[in-house]
């Protein structure tokens, strides 16, 4: 009697568990005006995309998922500006030092407005001769992890009862 009595209590707290996914709202892209990473004039599309740093980058077209997904790290800098463009990603640091970030040296690259830390590192993107180069030293994988981190989920309603 007691086994019986401790499954049933077993199965019903069972009921009221639940995962993390449901305690949060997932963060949704922002895609409007979001252009593809390989082919730069055509919008992306929701149903096109591949998961890419613990968030999704989109895409035009299948075969663009495709090109992608057999070498991300040839695309990485790309990938992690439109992280950035639809809001998956937000900016907490310096992408040069990591440092706290000044807004009297914001400037736009590529249509993403980034801040440094001191006018010395936004000199640096300045010296940037094309928008190509100043996209590498604020978007390159390094620079990205100095100076970028994900959105995290808000928590509903229910699950902050």
């Amino acid at each position: 009697m007691l086994v019986k009595m401790m499954a049933v209590l077993a199965v019903v707290s069972c009921m009221f568990v639940t995962s993390g996914k449901d305690d949060a709202t997932e963060v949704k892209a922002e895609l409007k005006d979001v252009k593809c990473l390989l082919m730069p004039k055509k919008e992306v599309k929701e149903t096109f995309s591949v998961d890419y740093m613990d968030a999704k980058v989109y895409f035009c077209c299948k075969g663009c998922v495709g090109k992608f997904s057999k070498s991300p790290d040839k695309y990485a800098t790309l990938a992690n500006h439109q992280l950035v463009q639809t809001k998956l990603f937000k900016q907490t640091g310096c992408p040069i030092s990591g440092g706290d970030l000044d807004p009297a040296t914001e400037i736009e690259v590529n249509g993403v407005k980034v801040q440094f830390c001191c006018n010395n590192c936004k000199a640096k993107a300045d010296a940037m001769k094309t928008d190509a180069e100043k996209a590498e030293l604020v978007f390159s994988k390094d620079a990205f992890k100095k100076g970028f981190a994900k959105v995290e989920a808000k928590k509903t309603e229910e699950s902050a009862k």
